[in-house]
C-alpha cells in the first residue's frame, strides 16, 4: 500500500479546490467554456488568424466574413484553449455578428486593460468578461485569455486589408 505525506492524502485530506484555483474557474466561467457559440470553420472567410499562447500552447482560430459595412457577418472560431481562453472565446461569439473593428477592438482594448492595468472590466455587449477578473492575478493566464479577442481583431483587419 502506498503511504501518502501527512497532508497530501487525497482520501482523507483533499485538496481545496477553491484555495487551489481561487475563483478563477467558478461556475460561469465554466459554463461559458462548455457552451461556445459558433464553433467551427468558415470555407469561404474574408480574414483568418490563429493566435497562439507560447507560455501554454492554447491556440484560437478565428475566421470572419463581413458585410458591406465592415461589420462581421459570419464568425467562426476554433479553440484549443484552457477554461479560461474558451469563456472568453464564448463571450467574443456570442456579440461578434453586426460588430464593426471599432467595437470588437475597443472590447479587446478593455479586456487587456482589465487584466494588465486593473481597470473596471469592460459593460455593454461585453459585460461578461467581468467573469475572468480574477485572471489579472495570474499573469501567464493572461495571453490565452486574449487570444479569441486577439484573433478577431487581426481577422477584421485581414478582411479590410488593413494588415
Amino acid at each position: 500500500m502506498v503511504q501518502c505525506a501527512p497532508g497530501l492524502d487525497p482520501v482523507h485530506n483533499p485538496p481545496d479546490i477553491v484555495a487551489m484555483f481561487g475563483d478563477l474557474y467558478h461556475n460561469r466561467v465554466l459554463e461559458l467554456a462548455a457552451d461556445i457559440p459558433h464553433l467551427g470553420r468558415l470555407a469561404d472567410a474574408q480574414g483568418s488568424s490563429l493566435k497562439v499562447s507560447r507560455v501554454c500552447g492554447s491556440t484560437v482560430e478565428v475566421d470572419v466574413k463581413l458585410d458591406a459595412e465592415g461589420r462581421i457577418a459570419e464568425i467562426a472560431v476554433e479553440p484549443k484553449a484552457c477554461a479560461l481562453g474558451q469563456a472568453a472565446t464564448a463571450i467574443l461569439t456570442r456579440h461578434a455578428v453586426g460588430r464593426s473593428l471599432a467595437e470588437i477592438a475597443a472590447a479587446r482594448d478593455a479586456l487587456r486593460a482589465m487584466l494588465k492595468d486593473g481597470a473596471e472590466p469592460p459593460d455593454g455587449l461585453f459585460w461578461e468578461l467581468r467573469h475572468l477578473q480574477p485572471v489579472r492575478e495570474y499573469p501567464p493566464r493572461h495571453i490565452s485569455t486574449m487570444l479569441a479577442f486577439d484573433a478577431a481583431v487581426e481577422a477584421m483587419r485581414k478582411a479590410l486589408a488593413l494588415v
